[in-house]
C-alpha cells in the first residue's frame, strides 16, 4: 500500500494532496459494510473521501483513482452483497474478514442478526466472490459464566 500523497482535483476545482492506496483496509475502526455501505459506495463512486484522523483531528483526502482491492472487516456484511457487482465493474477486488461468533446465548453481540443468517451471508457472499474471499475470523475468545 502506497501512503505517499499526491495531488488530486475535487469536483469543485480545488487541488488538496491526497493518500492514493492501491489496497483499502475499509472498517478497522468501524464497521463500514454493516453501518456505512451506502456511504462508502457513494464516496467510491465520488472517487474520494475526506478522512479524519482519531487522534489528532487532522483531515486527510483518500483517492480511490489506484484502489485496486479493498479489505472489509465486519460482523455483519450482508450490506454489501447487493453492492459488490460495483467493485467487479470497477476492476476492484476485495476479501471479507468476518467475525463470526457464536454469543447469541450470553447476550454479547445484541446488534447482529441470528447466527443462522450470518451463516446464510458468508455462504451467499463466498458464493459471490469465491470461498478464499470470505474469511472466518473469530474473535475475541471469551470465558463468562455461561460459556466455559
Amino acid at each position: 500500500m502506497s501512503w505517499g500523497k499526491k495531488l488530486f482535483p475535487l469536483p469543485d476545482g480545488r487541488i488538496v494532496e491526497a493518500r492514493m492506496p492501491v489496497i483499502v483496509s475499509a472498517s478497522r475502526r468501524t464497521d463500514i459494510p454493516a453501518f456505512y455501505a451506502d456511504w462508502f459506495f457513494d464516496r467510491l463512486e465520488k472517487g474520494y473521501s475526506l478522512w479524519t484522523n482519531p487522534f489528532n483531528k487532522q483531515e486527510s483526502y483518500v483517492s480511490y483513482r489506484n484502489t485496486r482491492f479493498i479489505v472489509f472487516w465486519s460482523k455483519n456484511p450482508r450490506p454489501l452483497a447487493g453492492k459488490l457487482p460495483v467493485l467487479a465493474s470497477k476492476r476492484i477486488g476485495c476479501y471479507i474478514q468476518y467475525t463470526l461468533n457464536d454469543y447469541e446465548r450470553e447476550g454479547l453481540e445484541p446488534n447482529v442478526p441470528p447466527l443462522a443468517e450470518r451463516i446464510e451471508t458468508f455462504r451467499l457472499l463466498s458464493d459471490f466472490l469465491g470461498k478464499e474471499a470470505v474469511i472466518w475470523r473469530f474473535g475475541p475468545l471469551l470465558q463468562t459464566d455461561t460459556c466455559r
